[in-house]
């Protein structure tokens, strides 16, 4: 293993140091939100004397924000994508906006986004500051989507997002409805984990429910009006 001259002025395991800021970071971010932190809180909380410890390792915030998401985002991958594959491979796969089996695929594909996520409950802080993390990015005035990779190609978001779309109303596809779920759904599970509870189950049964509600809910004829207005001043 490479060691080099670590944060404190001695030699030290480099991949420690990178792990002690990630975790520090982690709680940190778990308590009071990835935007209220700063890099030097960070390298003091890792028991780093060199206030740039975490500059160094990852150069700027965007740098730190993505390590620890990437720290945890193979986990909710992997579980995304076998339950994606459960759901292509199952019986209402087929299934269309308004036709048979319609809302037991769209409370499949709910439980799709929520249970991969929900994991992170039980990881104490380590999870709790993924979470908040992931809740304070889609939530800024403009969502920064790029370091979560919701677009990426073969990404499990992107899968959840195309087998989600025969389900959906052209015009809740168009209004986003799917990226309104994800950040309910991110929302909730950050709050959940500061909550401090042990038992999630009925949390998580009842988060899949209500995304799903919130997926399956019609257009209202309200909706579709507002929506010809606008779109006809658009020009």
């Amino acid at each position: 293993m490479t060691r080099v001259v670590g944060s404190d002025g001695g030699v030290a395991d480099g991949r420690d140091t990178r792990s002690r800021l990630l975790t520090a970071a982690e709680e940190l971010f778990a308590d009071r939100g990835s935007d209220a932190v700063s890099l030097r809180e960070i390298g003091r909380a890792a028991g780093a004397r060199n206030v740039i410890a975490a500059q160094y390792w990852f150069t700027d915030r965007d740098g730190l924000v993505q390590a620890l998401l990437d720290r945890h985002a193979p986990e909710v991958e992997q579980h995304r994508h076998r339950m994606l594959d459960a759901f292509r491979d199952g019986p209402h796969a087929d299934a269309v906006v308004g036709g048979p089996g319609a809302d037991d695929a769209v409370h499949e594909l709910a439980a799709a986004l929520v249970e991969p996520l929900a994991v992170k409950l039980d990881q104490g802080a380590a999870g709790a500051g993924y979470l908040r993390t992931v809740a304070d990015l889609l939530t800024r005035p403009v969502p920064s989507m790029a370091p979560l990779a919701l677009d990426q190609p073969g990404g499990s978001i992107g899968r959840w997002r195309e087998l989600l779309e025969p389900l959906l109303e052209p015009e809740a596809v168009e209004l986003h409805r799917r990226f309104l779920t994800v950040r309910f759904v991110a929302v909730e599970m950050a709050q959940r984990a500061r909550a401090g509870r042990d038992d999630h189950r009925l949390f998580v049964s009842q988060l899949v429910d209500a995304a799903a509600g919130l997926l399956g809910s019609r257009v209202s004829a309200r909706t579709r009006e507002l929506r010809a207005e606008r779109r006809g001043g658009a020009s």
